[in-house]
């Protein structure tokens, strides 16, 4: 898990993030959502460590999707969307059936 900390002179020093406005709703969602012993502050960073690995693997398959469609290119070697799609199908049903 990611902490906020940076080091200075080999110290480690905490760093904050700007305060954030919400609507009372959506604090009132959060704090309804909380666990046992568990503060909004651990939630949020919770929250930003989540949406930090999400958009870094976001990033990494679009990086794989574009190399593909170049590697395509080059190759002149494409794979049809049906194709495609029924071999999703066929790992879908691997899946289910193993449910």
């Amino acid at each position: 898990m990611y902490r906020k900390c940076n080091t200075i002179g080999g110290a480690m020093k905490s760093a904050t993030i700007p305060p954030l406005r919400v609507t009372q709703e959506l604090r009132q969602a959060v704090e309804g959502v909380l666990k046992v012993d568990e503060s909004l502050s651990s939630f949020v960073e919770s929250a930003l460590v989540k949406q930090i690995e999400f958009r870094k693997m976001q990033k990494e398959f679009i990086a794989r999707g574009l190399a593909a469609r170049e590697a395509s290119k080059q190759s002149g070697k494409y794979i049809g969307k049906e194709k495609s799609l029924a071999a999703l199908d066929v790992i879908l049903d691997k899946y289910h059936s193993s449910q």
